[in-house]
């Protein structure tokens, strides 16, 4: 297993840009204020279970459904580019269910963490590295990486509010949504000319 620090930078920005958890923390800090509050350590390993498990069980499954690996990708990177428009535009295209109810499973662990943008991305991202011969298990370093530091974002929530401010954490979302339109049109570009005869 060949360890690439370049590669392994990019998947984790990747994911830590769709993850987009500073962007959830002004949702995160009114449902920390509720009764019960937030358990820091079960999201991050609930989260983390669901990326996994859809890390290894994903292809399997789509494979019953009779979906190609390339247009899975090709899907995710149009997911992936509505993201990043929501998060520049400041426009709601994903709207959460009414009256779902607040907890540590439901809505943080799934889907504010690992939801389907990041649940997504991950196939997408495996499907490009299956497809250039890159050790994807790269990708699975890029998640544990990535729970680090959501944990530590949970752990610091009120910190974080007072150091980076509104209008930090504005420019922050925006910021990665630029990011997430750029990685969405690469991946659309890698496995799209394939499916097209």
């Amino acid at each position: 297993m060949q360890f690439s620090l370049q590669e392994f930078l990019t998947l984790t920005f990747t994911l830590f840009a769709v993850i987009d958890i500073l962007g959830s923390i002004p949702m995160l800090i009114s449902i920390k204020q509720k009764p019960g509050g937030i358990n820091s350590l079960k999201v991050t390993l609930i989260s983390g279970g669901l990326m996994v498990l859809f890390f290894f069980v994903g292809k399997p499954f789509l494979n019953l459904l009779g979906v190609d690996i390339r247009s899975f990708a090709v899907a995710g990177s149009i997911v992936i580019f509505i993201l990043g428009l929501e998060m520049i535009l400041g426009i709601e295209f994903f709207k959460p269910e009414q009256g779902a109810p607040s907890g540590t499973v439901v809505p943080i662990a799934f889907p504010l963490i690992a939801g389907s943008g990041t649940l997504t991305t991950i196939m997408s991202l495996k499907a490009t590295f299956e497809r250039s011969d890159k050790n994807e298990y790269m990708i699975l370093l890029a998640i544990l990486a990535n729970l680090l530091v959501i944990y530590l974002v949970l752990r610091s929530l009120n910190l974080i509010e007072k150091v980076l401010g509104k209008a930090g954490l504005m420019a922050v979302r925006k910021f990665f949504g630029v990011i997430l339109l750029a990685i969405a049109v690469k991946v659309f570009a890698t496995n799209a000319s394939g499916l097209i005869k």
